[in-house]
């Protein structure tokens, strides 16, 4: 059974406030990192036109936007995903050395 359908079964079928900042996260990272070859076009144009600097800046600019959103993503994702640990160890029984008898 796939998760999504034991999700279904279980009546689990909404994100946590936590998932919905993840993934939203996230998706604003790949949205910047894919704007970051856009900005570099368009830096150019500006440069050929006399704005060197506004160009630079520009580029550097969505550079800068697109590492910290992925930082931020990654950094929230990780926390997120220690979070789902911690919940699930609790529903795991650890065995000690008696409870591996072989007869």
């Amino acid at each position: 059974m796939t998760v999504w359908y034991k999700a279904r079964a279980y009546g689990d079928r909404t994100l946590s406030w936590s998932g919905k900042t993840v993934l939203a996260l996230g998706l604003l990272a790949v949205l910047l990192v894919a704007a970051v070859p856009a900005a570099l076009f368009v830096g150019v144009i500006l440069m050929l036109f006399g704005h060197v600097v506004g160009g630079l800046a520009l580029f550097g600019a969505s550079i800068l936007a697109a590492g910290v959103a992925v930082v931020v993503a990654g950094l929230s994702g990780v926390r997120h995903l220690r979070r789902l640990i911690g919940q699930q160890r609790d529903r795991f029984v650890r065995l000690t050395g008696g409870d591996y008898r072989y007869e």
